[in-house]
């Protein structure tokens, strides 16, 4: 009889609203319900009526791409997915490592474990989210293949260094959008800014469109490939007898009803966008204003700030309590949903690659491995330091001018409280 792991006594993690424990009271708009496209109901009917034989999903592709510049969408059933099928249709070896942003979800490192490969981890810059070509290039080994940089918090990475260091090494490039949707560097929009993007239409997103995802490229020959194994399960036809599996291929194909949403929700998310570009950096700025609080810094790179994610940290020398203490407060006060951030140090939220590279379960056996890797927080100082006194929620695409004003007031009342 097979051996099943015992699920005692173990919480299991929730996702989108359940994770907020949504609506909650007070005077800050809840991000839940979400604010949906005017067509939904439109183009839902239209998969209904047509007896599922309706091209949603390509209508729903070939609108997104052109919304985000690329020339191919590969829409999956979620982000997860999508950094899945990519890394799965780049035919690295198992052992091979790919560069990935230290602070984000496990979504980003998901398909790496399930394709063999190594995620590697180099520190972020100091103060901020996000990693740089100055912290990622010691990373390079000889068996690095690609670098996958994330969006953290809608805070887009300085991509041009980065970039020119991947051509520089003959390294794939690609980014995780999911937190970043519409922002642009330097005039582009992200979704042209490497080889290949990831984003997400999870709930809670900016596009947020139930459950689902897509991988966005240039590359006409990847996104056959991409549709080969994630549309057709890596299946061929061969006359005279059908299907022909040559490959071990995904059922990764997102549903006619999920792309309907999108496609409504893609008509409203310029808005969407505007408005959140518009609050937060009002939000910022003022919060900048308070004796021990550390808003993000909107580089000057990045034209368009499109986030779903807010936060702050704390100076711990002008703030006398325990950033867990500040979000219990915020809650009580009002502003829903506000948590820690620790859980996004990968290396330590994934506690199974600590686990694996420490007893050399495969692939940190060598071979496939050609080296040893640690996953201790100590390797990474400047993201230990700041996701310890920082704290983040999910914002609502219902913000105003107003919402700011009282998020700040209670912000200010709590640092002075404990200052």
């Amino acid at each position: 009889m097979a051996k099943i792991r015992s699920m005692k006594g173990v919480t299991r993690a929730a996702f989108g609203a359940d994770a907020y424990g949504m609506p909650l009271p007070g005077p800050i708009p809840n991000p839940f319900p979400r604010t949906m496209g005017p067509n939904s109901m439109l183009y839902l009917q239209e998969v209904v009526d047509s007896g599922l034989t309706s091209d949603m999903v390509e209508r729903f592709e070939k609108a997104f791409a052109a919304a985000v510049g690329a020339r191919h969408c590969i829409s999956t059933p979620g982000c997860n997915v999508a950094l899945h099928l990519l890394f799965a249709s780049l035919s690295f070896e198992p052992g091979d490592e790919v560069i990935v942003s230290p602070v984000t979800d496990f979504g980003s490192i998901l398909g790496l474990c399930h394709e063999a490969l190594i995620p590697v981890f180099p520190d972020t810059e100091p103060g901020s989210l996000n990693l740089s070509a100055r912290t990622i290039e010691p990373c390079i080994t000889d068996r690095t293949r690609a670098i996958l940089v994330v969006h953290k918090s809608g805070l887009l990475c300085d991509m041009d260094p980065i970039m020119a260091l991947a051509k520089a090494h003959g390294l794939f490039m690609a980014d995780d959008a999911c937190q970043t949707i519409f922002s642009t560097y330097k005039g582009r929009p992200v979704g042209t800014l490497a080889d290949a993007t990831a984003f997400s239409f999870d709930a809670e997103k900016t596009m947020g469109s139930d459950v689902g995802g897509a991988l966005v490229t240039d590359d006409g020959e990847l996104a056959e490939r991409m549709r080969f194994l994630g549309y057709s399960r890596g299946a061929e036809m061969r006359p005279h007898f059908g299907r022909i599996h040559t490959e071990a291929g995904f059922a990764f194909r997102m549903a006619q009803c999920t792309a309907a949403i999108c496609l409504a929700q893609l008509e409203t998310i310029r808005d969407n966008v505007a408005n959140r570009h518009r609050v937060m950096r009002r939000l910022y700025d003022r919060l900048g204003r308070i004796p021990g609080i550390l808003p993000p810094s909107i580089p000057d790179y990045q034209e368009v700030f499109s986030c779903w994610m807010a936060g702050f940290g704390l100076d711990p020398k002008l703030i006398h309590c325990d950033a867990e203490t500040f979000a219990q407060e915020m809650v009580r006060a009002g502003i829903p949903g506000v948590g820690l951030a620790r859980y996004y140090l990968m290396p330590e939220g994934a506690a199974f690659l600590n686990e694996k590279a420490r007893e050399h379960v495969y692939p940190y056996s060598m071979p496939p491995a050609g080296r040893d890797h640690s996953y201790s927080r100590e390797n990474y100082p400047n993201a230990a330091h700041l996701l310890d006194h920082f704290v983040r929620w999910v914002i609502s695409d219902r913000y105003t001018e107003q919402t700011v004003d009282l998020i700040v007031e209670i912000v200010e009342t709590i640092a002075r409280k404990y200052g």
